[in-house]
């Protein structure tokens, strides 16, 4: 029996689409680990469903099942109905954000996060001591004096007094326009993978277009149920990726690139910038798609194994897999092992390794088993969050396989230093 939706908490009718085969448990990071039904797609639209048609309170239990998912949409790549999960789950979130009742803790991490993360500018400040412990070599003597939750969080973030090599650009090419999303946190904490994109890009012949200011991208706002910032930060990105009058779009974060090729259906009711919000949407592509499609010049021998990590919103959002394969196998030198579960979320997920750690270390953990089991001299990815995610445990285990941006990779291959 269907009943009426009571409460704005989904977009009502694309609920309907799910037709419970559960054909999408298999690919779903939490219903792998718990086995649990309400941890799965089906089992949360199940929750969904009944709270629009005020058939289940927004209880404890509730917002636990629908907090655990990672958003990663590998339900979607599975799903033969073509279901909107990542529609559905990010509604669902603002309404949980609207009317749950979280404890103390929950809402200061949730807090933090969202006062400091779409600013680059604050994430700076606040690691400032960080990076100057570093700098007197005692980061980890301090890490080692901290309440443990800090400690993992500290964990997460890469070397901030050193980072990876790049690459030293020319003049930008005078080819196609590509402008470079440079992401919120990513600027702050992974540079290098935003430089040497860029730097490949203008050696591949990209006319590469510096955009006046770097606007956080809402993905995070979007996931974490903030709608009304997460579209605020929309629109100012379709303006200022508009003025760029860029041809191309791309970001060294995947899940930023993903958010981007969204913007035309998220303001698609939005009089003054619908248009605009389309035009930038089929604008995104990514690195590896780009430097593919440029004649190839030849390049020193790079001899190493690699494997390689599907981050979810480029493999599930945006549909790229085979392109950064490719692009490591062009290297001479390079033998590419492929990796069990490669499109399996890492559990980074934006800030999901800071509100979920247990869940988080589950699901690195699980990764990790995988990379070890390849032997693999780095494991490559084209999104900072995964690559930190996966680098802690790699570095909790002191394994020998490296974590690295498959920007800096190239960059590296290609004799950045």
């Amino acid at each position: 029996m269907t009943h009426a939706p009571v409460a704005d908490v989904v977009e009502y009718e694309l609920l309907f689409d799910c037709v419970h085969c559960g054909l999408c448990l298999g690919a779903c990071p939490t219903y792998v680990l718990t086995r649990a039904e309400m941890d799965s797609p089906r089992g949360r639209i199940y929750l969904m469903k009944s709270l629009a048609e005020g058939q289940l309170e927004l209880d404890d239990d509730v917002t636990r099942h629908l907090d655990l998912c990672l958003g990663c949409r590998g339900c979607e790549t599975a799903c033969p109905s073509g279901v909107h999960y990542g529609r559905l789950i990010e509604r669902a979130r603002a309404y949980v954000e609207s009317h749950a009742r979280r404890g103390w803790r929950d809402r200061v991490i949730r807090f933090a996060i969202g006062k400091l993360f779409p600013y680059p500018w604050r994430l700076r400040i606040c690691l400032a001591p960080l990076r100057l412990a570093e700098r007197a070599g005692l980061r980890d003597r301090i890490c080692r004096t901290l309440p443990s939750a800090l400690r993992d969080w500290i964990e997460l973030l890469p070397p901030l007094a050193t980072a990876p090599a790049v690459l030293q650009a020319n003049a930008s090419g005078k080819g196609p326009s590509v402008a470079a999303h440079k992401g919120c946190g990513v600027q702050v904490v992974a540079n290098s993978a935003n430089v040497n994109s860029e730097a490949l890009l203008a050696e591949a012949g990209y006319r590469t277009v510096s955009l006046r200011r770097t606007i956080c991208c809402g993905a995070l706002d979007m996931h974490g149920g903030n709608r009304d910032r997460a579209l605020h930060f929309a629109r100012a990105n379709v303006i200022e990726l508009q003025r760029s009058e860029a041809s191309t779009i791309v970001s060294a974060a995947s899940g930023c690139a993903a958010m981007i090729a969204e913007y035309g259906d998220l303001l698609k009711d939005d009089a003054e910038l619908s248009a605009a919000a389309r035009e930038v949407s089929a604008k995104v592509s990514d690195l590896s798609t780009l430097l593919l499609a440029a004649p190839q010049k030849p390049h020193r021998e790079f001899r190493c194994s690699v494997t390689y990590h599907d981050s979810c919103h480029l493999a599930h959002g945006l549909g790229i897999r085979e392109a950064p394969r490719r692009l490591l196998t062009s290297i001479t030198g390079v033998r590419l092992i492929e990796l069990a579960e490669s499109d399996l979320c890492c559990g980074s997920a934006g800030s999901y390794n800071l509100t979920e750690p247990s869940m988080a270390r589950a699901l690195a953990n699980r990764k990790v088993d995988r990379i070890e089991a390849t032997g693999a001299d780095f494991v490559v990815m084209g999104n900072p969050g995964c690559q930190f995610q996966i680098a802690a445990e790699l570095k909790r285990r002191g394994s020998k396989t490296q974590a690295i941006h498959i920007a800096d990779f190239v960059a590296m291959a290609r004799g950045a230093g």
